[in-house]
């Protein structure tokens, strides 16, 4: 039902009466709202990016935070579906129902792992008040029995707010072969690894694809935009080239890396000064598993380091490709090519603005 009442006059003869569109348009966003690119990684700590005082090249995120604001703090869930929750509804995970990973959910008061339709989401707010909402990658917050052909589609991303949606609907998938739902339904990727196909490309790709479509049709109307690529969680695939770029550059193991990392991060003010490393195995020993504890470097003999040292390239190049999406080469850029529709994002709020990213 409208809220807003009808001022029109209504008489026998249409001819005698006036209309009044006022309670039936759409919301208008205000003049020069922005438009808006969240960024979210998973998994990653802030001792990894270079913004960060960290070894891995991130030149874009580095112009984001040459020219932005760039946080220290951030209230960890240190779970991936909570986390997200929190993103997308700014409300406590457990008010969202969201205790644990969709996976962990179990009959409890705030630990049922469906969002209740009292915690509105962001793109519910911003599309009743005239935004366009895109959702890119990973949601991760969708019940585990909802994701299937057949299942109650409540909890997706069309319904939850985002006009589109281009991603997968659980914490991982294949990078090279992925679960794939565009909007309200399953797909098959568009073309295989063979032809060069790699999930974070694709979700540029649809993304800029999405931007077109709605600067073709309304282009006065702004955008909200979340993309949240697989990376860093498991799955590491990555392509060949881009491990090769840091063969050898962590060899000298986790320990080295900490003692090499914590001054930079000082300096960047990230740290505050006078920060000591914890031990590497920081939990009392009443308390901790043995079998979870962290070995030493020194103990790892040459088999051990070269393959937790390869794991670690994996790890590094999957975050690298995850970053292409906003320079990505042969695809457009979310973030550095020309403008789409006449203007860049306003606003683009990326891991710079938070300490980590789950």
């Amino acid at each position: 039902m409208p809220t807003t009442p009808f001022k029109g006059v209504i008489k026998l003869d249409v001819r005698d009466s006036k209309p009044d569109w006022g309670p039936y348009l759409p919301p208008k966003a205000p003049e020069g709202a922005p438009n808006v690119l969240f960024v979210l990684y998973d998994d990653t700590g802030l001792a990894a990016w270079s913004p960060f005082g960290g070894r891995i090249n991130m030149p874009t995120l580095q112009r984001l935070a040459d020219n932005g604001l760039s946080y220290s703090q951030f209230h960890t869930t240190a779970l991936c579906s909570p986390s997200r929750s929190t993103f997308l509804t700014g409300r406590n995970h457990h008010l969202n129902g969201m205790a644990a990973i969709t996976e962990a959910a179990s009959g409890f008061p705030g630990a049922n792992c469906r969002l209740p339709p009292q915690c509105a989401t962001i793109g519910q707010i911003l599309q009743d008040a005239g935004w366009s909402t895109f959702w890119l990658g990973k949601d991760h917050n969708v019940a585990e029995q909802d994701v299937a052909s057949g299942a109650n589609r409540k909890q997706w991303p069309l319904q939850q707010g985002f006009d589109r949606f281009y991603g997968f609907l659980g914490g991982e998938t294949n990078q090279w072969y992925p679960d794939l739902v565009e909007d309200n339904r399953f797909v098959d990727q568009p073309y295989g690894p063979e032809d060069g196909y790699h999930l974070s490309k694709d979700l540029a790709d649809h993304a800029i694809g999405m931007i077109r479509d709605q600067k073709a049709s309304n282009p006065s109307r702004p955008w909200y935009m979340w993309f949240c690529p697989g990376a860093n969680h498991a799955p590491h695939h990555a392509p060949q080239d881009y491990i090769d770029k840091y063969k050898g550059k962590f060899d000298d193991g986790y320990e080295a890396y900490r003692e090499w990392v914590l001054p930079r991060m000082i300096e960047k003010g990230i740290l505050p000064a006078g920060t000591q490393l914890t031990p590497i195995n920081p939990l009392p020993e009443d308390v901790a598993n043995a079998g979870d504890m962290v070995r030493p470097w020194n103990t790892l003999n040459a088999d051990e380091k070269k393959l937790f040292s390869q794991a670690q390239l994996a790890v590094i190049a999957r975050i690298t490709v995850a970053n292409q999406p906003l320079r990505y080469p042969g695809s457009g850029h979310l973030t550095t090519r020309p403008p789409i529709g006449g203007r860049e994002p306003e606003h683009i709020t990326s891991p710079l603005s938070i300490a980590r990213t789950i």
